[in-house]
């Protein structure tokens, strides 16, 4: 492989973990009693969809 290519596959490689690092610390960090859920913004209907 030349230079250019290997350059490029670490390129590669580095933003595919730093999406998933992202990804993986956002989950850690998630307060699910600190947000509001945002269902209350969407009637709820039981039986099929209006």
């Amino acid at each position: 492989m030349s230079r250019a290519t290997k350059l490029t596959l670490i390129g590669i490689a580095v933003f595919f973990l730093a999406v998933v690092l992202s990804f993986v610390l956002f989950v850690v960090t998630w307060n699910p009693e600190a947000t509001q859920s945002l269902t209350h913004l969407v009637p709820h209907s039981k039986g099929r969809l209006t």
